[in-house]
Order: C-alpha cells, then sequence, then structure tokens
C-alpha cells in the first residue's frame, strides 16, 4: 500500500496556494492520496532560520512579486489579494486547521482549500477567528465550529505540534512535498515530483 504525499503548507504562501490547486490531481495520476499539513513561515524562516520575510528580502522581494503574478495569469487565476498586499496573522487559521484535521479529518483538505480561495482568491483577511464564519463549508464542518476552535487553547496546542513535526520534517518553507521521505520545496518543484512518482525516485 502506497503511502499519502505529505503536504507542508502556510496559508499566507502565495506558493501554497498554487500548489493547493494541484496537489490532489497530482496524488490521484499516481493512484496516491494526500496528507495536508500546516506549517508557519514565521517559525521556520525568520525563526529558526533567521531570515526575512519574502518580500522584505533585497532584490529577491520584488523579483518574488512579480513571479506570483506571472504564474496566476500564466495559469488563468484570479487572486484578488495581491502579493504585497497586508499578510494576515496566520494563526486563526492554521489553528483552525489543525484542529479540523484532529477532530474532523475527513474535512481538513476542504478546509484548506476554503480558506485558500476567501484569502487568495477573494481577498478577505481572516485575521481573527471570526471571519472563519463566513466560509463556505461542506456538510459536518460547522463554519461557527470552526471559528470557536481557531480561538481555543486546544487548536493553539494541535497547531505546536503540528509545526515542531514539520520542523523535525526538515521542512522550511511552502509548499513542501514529501514523497516517500524524499521533500520537494516549490511549486515549481511539481514536475519532479511528477517523474519521481512516475520512475520511482533515482
Amino acid at each position: 500500500m502506497t503511502r499519502p504525499l505529505d503536504f507542508y503548507f502556510d496559508f499566507i504562501s502565495p506558493y501554497g496556494y498554487f500548489a493547493s490547486l494541484r496537489i490532489e490531481a497530482l496524488a490521484a495520476r499516481h493512484g496516491r492520496t494526500v496528507d495536508w499539513h500546516a506549517m508557519l513561515l514565521g517559525v521556520s524562516v525568520m525563526k529558526v532560520m533567521g531570515l526575512k520575510p519574502l518580500l522584505e528580502t533585497p532584490l529577491k522581494g520584488p523579483y518574488s512579486e512579480r513571479d506570483v503574478l506571472r504564474y496566476a495569469r500564466g495559469n488563468g487565476l484570479a487572486m484578488a489579494r495581491r502579493p504585497n498586499d497586508p499578510v494576515m496573522n496566520p494563526l486563526p487559521c492554521a489553528r483552525a486547521f489543525a484542529w479540523t484535521k484532529h477532530h474532523h479529518p475527513e474535512h481538513a483538505a476542504a478546509l484548506a482549500h476554503a480558506i485558500y480561495h476567501a484569502y487568495w482568491g477573494e481577498g478577505q483577511d481572516l485575521s481573527a477567528p471570526d471571519a472563519l464564519r463566513s466560509l463556505s463549508l461542506p456538510t459536518g464542518l460547522s463554519a461557527n465550529a470552526v471559528a470557536d476552535a481557531a480561538a481555543s487553547d486546544e487548536a493553539a496546542t494541535l497547531l505546536r505540534a503540528m509545526v515542531d513535526a514539520s520542523l523535525q520534517a526538515g521542512v522550511f518553507g511552502s509548499p513542501t512535498v514529501v514523497v516517500d521521505g524524499e521533500p520537494f520545496w516549490g511549486v515549481d518543484k511539481f514536475d519532479q515530483v511528477e517523474r519521481w512518482l512516475a520512475q520511482g525516485g533515482w
């Protein structure tokens, strides 16, 4: 029985958003499923690696902004949020995801898609737990319950454990896909992930 692809993402990452739209189809083409994991760039990049946020990095920041917009245009994606718009506090969304994955794992991917679409596709500010009440979620997952959970100590504890696990797995960026222990960072590595799966590695 093949292992799922481990997909690590941060909701504030536009590249994570792009990858979230492709990862399930990629996995399905190779008979795999996807195990979704929230991570926090504020922890991995700023605290552990000691680096600045991407858009605040000289030279690389302006390039990344162009790259995000170019990817969206090239793939026909409508994005209400611009890369240089103020970044939301990702904790409520990430905590909501961690709580949902723990209590309603069958809806974790759907919640991630709903948050990504609301934030990047529609430009909503989801910095506060109450903002999650407006999400359109599948039957069996209440937006009110998710919003309440996002403000809970339990969700904070679950997220800390999830982020710690991502660091233990060597994950530092969003998106990262781990295939049978082999990590691939960036949506631009998806072609390589595809070949790795098709060939069984090299």
